[in-house]
């Protein structure tokens, strides 16, 4: 059993995979092809935000993002503990601090009610995770942003294609990054990302920065890097589109179908007014260990996001001495990943659920 089925996703798209990047041999313009701006014009569309910047990966998006608000050292960007690296990552490669604030227990998003009081004047931005697939509480985030006149950064590499109260993930806010690295909902076959904005002066910044800071061929107007997203990568990306909501259906699909199924063992919550896309279905278990040897006895694979928080990862721990953040580490400890993608069957739902050990 594949952990995320992308072979099985390759053979149903085939044709169109092998004919799109077979274009791109054919014209041979494999740094900002026609086909960047291609997909940057589907992607506007379907978030509705004006703009969409395509980068390198998703990990470059939020660099690019943080540089296009002008973070500097010292600055300070309000986050979650419970998130993959990068998303510190970032901030803290800019030379600013990565000002923690512990997540929902239900949901495993930033608890939007501690977020104000982790303000000081040093803040710059709130960088929300919208986690497993489902965005964070973003019309309270975006209130108190407002109020305080920072900007909001939504990291949605694990949700393009979610919805918010009725709003796609990556125009909820002034910012959206994404991921398309190949596990993602929507992956391409390396790394690849995409920036939205709806403000004009954000996304010129982006642009430029993602190209060296050019604002013309050897005109450098600002501090950038080589973040730019292959032409093959965005032609995997637009032969994948077409199939993209009837995966999503699939996936919330499934993922209801394993709630039924599992429901003993606390699934990741999905709250009413917004959806997920289900980039990981995630469960909890006091007794992760067991449960994990009992699936891999069964030859089925499962991966735990995240076994640490932020402030435990060695490379992060001396910038929070002392510090705590009680619901993270108790998630840490708990959450277990089981297979998920489009193209898993009932049958292995079937199979992973009887595997599971009686509690």
């Amino acid at each position: 059993m594949e952990f995320t089925d992308l072979k099985a996703q390759y053979r149903a798209l085939k044709r169109e995979i092998d004919a799109r990047m077979q274009r791109v041999l054919d014209h041979g313009q494999f740094i900002l092809g026609p086909e960047v701006r291609e997909l940057e014009e589907k992607l506007e569309a379907y978030t509705g935000a004006k703009h969409c910047v395509t980068v390198a990966s998703g990990t470059e998006a939020l660099l690019i993002a943080l540089m296009a608000l002008d973070v500097r050292p010292g600055d300070e960007v309000i986050t979650t503990p419970f998130t993959f690296i990068a998303t510190a990552e970032m901030i803290v490669l800019l030379g600013a601090r990565a000002v923690l604030v512990d997540v929902e227990e239900d949901t495993a998003n930033i608890d939007a009610r501690q977020i104000e009081a982790a303000i000081t004047p040093r803040t710059r931005a709130i960088m929300p995770v919208s986690l497993y697939g489902q965005p964070a509480d973003m019309d309270q985030i975006n209130a108190i942003a407002a109020r305080h006149r920072l900007a909001v950064i939504e990291d949605a590499a694990q949700s393009f294609g979610a919805r918010y109260k009725g709003r796609p993930s990556c125009n909820l806010s002034t910012i959206g990054a994404t991921s398309f690295f190949p596990s993602k909902p929507l992956g391409c076959y390396g790394d690849g990302g995409a920036l939205f904005t709806s403000d004009d002066a954000l996304a010129r910044a982006m642009r430029e920065i993602r190209h060296h800071g050019q604002s013309g061929r050897y005109q450098h107007t600002r501090i950038g890097v080589g973040g730019r997203m292959d032409t093959l990568q965005c032609a995997v990306l637009l032969a994948k589109l077409g199939r993209f909501d009837w995966e999503l259906e699939r996936r919330i699909a499934l993922a209801q179908r394993y709630d039924g199924l599992l429901a003993r063992l606390r699934p990741i919550r999905v709250k009413p007014d917004r959806t997920s896309v289900y980039a990981q279905y995630t469960i909890r278990s006091a007794e992760r260990a067991r449960v994990q040897d009992a699936l891999k006895a069964k030859g089925i694979p499962t991966a735990v996001h995240y076994p640490l928080s932020l402030h435990q990862q060695p490379a992060y721990s001396a910038a929070y001495p002392g510090r705590s953040f009680p619901v993270a580490e108790k998630l840490a400890r708990e959450v277990l990943s089981l297979p998920m993608s489009a193209d898993l069957t009932e049958t292995d739902q079937d199979r992973i659920a009887a595997a599971m050990p009686a509690s």
